[in-house]
């Protein structure tokens, strides 16, 4: 092997150079912090800390470099050893921010809230994420801060264990051994390290409470006026749980408003409207449930819709706006569902669900969800409630029959569900309920009074996704055997699209292809994702050998209109491996092209709309067909 010079490590850092790494690295330092604090400091103050503890750990003057923990060899940030150190330095502040506050010690400076930077007037936390997320915050806020430090530099440095002591040991860490066995007790989750959860440098605002920020700036006033006689006058305390429930005090007081709370103003529909009207969506469902004359509970959801307090728990699709109602809304369902009374209201463009214990308002919730345009095909459900691992419905009118069936399985059977008169349904068990297991995929099968059937998949929003099969110019609904049969081997896939506001899901198999050594036959599968916000839409090239259960995402892209209406023909490829060890590139277009062809380490091309290539296992190639009408087609990306 060919030896390589290395340039010596630097025996100190400059605090030019350490400034350089800073900066360049600034996204990076943020998420370690961030993920390192503690998450009882609330988001808003935790994401003010992170960029505070990275900003404060530029040294003052050339500082002794750390020790090379990281083989010399490396490229990148890790064979920096500026970054190294603002690290470490990071590490050391972040360990001494979550020690609790003591009388018996004066508080290190990581303890208090931050001088640098200032945020007035808005709260800042990062956008929301999906259940794996939030299951894997809840895991690292059981941990101790060591543990915790550890097993993020692990997942999002990749740093090995005996680099993990010495970069523990150097920010203060007692036992780093017994950090590194605490944090080996969380399962393994580096690619959730990514995710815009824990990004403190994308944030969503919000503002704070601006009645109470106007009544201290009155009692400032006041107290600069009386300091002579009556020294300092102290800010006027907020309200406790009033009429409004949960809600934070009222800012906005004018007609308009006024009407848009008021309980006694929420529109209703016929109980027979949905029989006699055009329309097919939320519009014509009717009030149903048990409270839907409880006015304190409807004026609680209400006045919680559109203040939320800091104590309520908020969930909102990707691309539904979350302020109030612009005018009285539709009461769609209010009445107790397990251990909690629900409220469902919907305004046009959102569904809105407003929970709180059957005791109290302590914990309350609330929840939106974008439906404008929504059809016959995806008004049919709302979630109700979920609860140990299950997810409870509320179904259309029109709906007659309810049942579960496991997409993974197509010949098994549907086990029904009991509707009751006002449309609940029992609670099946939720696939968004259990990340990263897909030994089944329950979803719901919903048929209506005319006998038409569809599949719905909890994706762990408000509403569940629908699915359909067939060509994008005319998708056909996944009930029946042939469908369910394109749909199982590629129902994990679906995994892929939790929590991104998804609408509807179809799986589009666009060809099939026999297999070089004789096998069978390859399915080639495209599904795309659509979501309500009409962007971020998800489109997965998948292959299925047919010795293999499940099938392979081979390509994947995001607002690409391949797979879709506007551009009906997909082209991929993957390197395939037969029982004899052979490799072999396979490609598939869609039943439009007429040539496939492939260029770089692999080349040949082949009449129709299937390629196949003997090929090495590392091999890289490009992709195109030419398409019955002459125009070119790029394998998808």
């Amino acid at each position: 092997m060919q030896s390589q010079d290395v340039a010596p490590r630097p025996a100190t850092i400059d605090v030019t150079a350490a400034e350089a790494a800073l900066v360049e690295h600034y996204p990076r330092l943020t998420r370690l912090a961030y993920l390192t604090l503690p998450a009882t400091l609330g988001r808003n103050r935790r994401v003010l800390t992170a960029h505070s503890l990275v900003q404060r750990a530029l040294p003052h003057g050339r500082t002794p470099a750390p020790p090379a923990v990281i083989p010399a060899q490396s490229k990148g940030r890790e064979s920096d050893p500026g970054y190294a150190l603002v690290r470490t330095r990071v590490i050391r502040t972040a360990l001494d921010a979550a020690r609790p506050l003591t009388f018996r010690a004066w508080p290190r400076r990581a303890q208090l809230p931050p001088l640098l930077p200032q945020v007035r007037g808005l709260a800042l936390s990062p956008r929301s994420g999906g259940a794996d997320e939030n299951a894997l915050d809840q895991a690292l806020s059981a941990l101790s801060a060591p543990a915790r430090a550890a097993y993020v530099l692990r997942g999002l440095d990749r740093l090995p264990d005996d680099a993990l002591r010495e970069v523990l040991a150097a920010a203060g860490v007692a036992d780093p051994d017994g950090a590194l066995a605490e944090a080996a007790t969380v399962p393994a989750r580096e690619l959730l390290f990514g995710s815009r959860e824990f990004d403190p440098c994308t944030l969503h605002a919000r503002p704070t409470d601006l009645m109470r920020r106007r009544r201290h700036a009155r009692a400032a006033l006041v107290a600069a006026a009386a300091v002579a006689v009556c020294g300092a006058l102290l800010a006027l305390p907020g309200g406790g749980w009033g009429p409004d429930g949960a809600a934070a005090p009222a800012y906005a007081r004018n007609p308009s408003a006024a009407a848009a709370l008021d309980p006694g103003r929420l529109t209703k529909a016929a109980a027979t409207a949905w029989r006699t009207s055009p329309r097919t969506d939320f519009s014509v469902w009717p009030a149903r449930g048990d409270d839907v004359d409880d006015t304190a509970l409807l004026r609680r959801a209400l006045a919680v819709w559109a203040r939320p307090g800091e104590s309520v728990r908020v969930a909102v699709t990707p691309g539904t706006p979350s302020g109030g109602p612009a005018g009285p809304p539709q009461l769609l369902y209010a009445g107790e569902v397990d251990s909690a009374r629900v409220v469902l209201l919907y305004d046009g463009l959102r569904i809105v669900r407003y929970a709180e214990p059957v005791s109290g308002t302590a914990g309350a919730a609330v929840d939106f969800a974008r439906v404008d345009g929504a059809g016959r095909a995806e008004a049919v459900a709302v979630v109700l409630g979920r609860a140990d691992g299950n997810v409870r419905y509320l179904t259309a009118p029109w709906i007659e029959r309810a049942g579960e069936r496991d997409l993974r399985k197509p010949a098994a059977g549907v086990m029904d569900l009991h509707r009751r008169a006002d449309g609940t349904v029992s609670p099946l068990s939720s696939p968004a309920a259990h990340p990263g297991s897909c030994t089944s995929w329950n979803v719901l099968q919903l048929t209506d009074r005319s006998g038409g059937t569809r599949l719905m998949t909890d994706l762990g929003e408000l509403t569940p996704a629908h699915l359909t099969v067939g060509r994008p110019a005319a998708p056909r609904e996944a009930a029946g055997a042939a469908a369910l049969r394109t749909w199982a081997p590629f129902a994990c896939s679906l995994a892929a699209d939790r929590a991104q506001g998804v609408r509807t899901v179809n799986a589009w198999q666009y060809a099939r292809q026999p297999l070089p050594d004789g096998s069978g036959d390859g399915a080639w599968v495209c599904t795309r994702a659509e979501t309500w916000r009409g962007e971020d839409v998800q489109v997965l090239a998948q292959f299925r050998a047919p010795s293999s259960p499940y099938g392979a995402v081979t390509a994947k892209a995001q607002d690409d209109p391949a797979c879709g209406p506007k551009d009906p023909h997909v082209l991929a490829g993957v390197l395939w491996k037969s029982d004899a060890d052979a490799w072999y590139l396979l490609a598939a277009a869609d039943r439009a092209a007429v040539t496939v062809r492939a260029t770089g380490s692999v080349r040949g091309e082949a009449e129709g709309h299937t390629l196949s290539l003997p090929a090495k296992p590392d091999a890289e190639t490009e992709l195109t067909a030419t398409l019955e009408n002459g125009n070119t087609l790029d394998h998808l990306r």
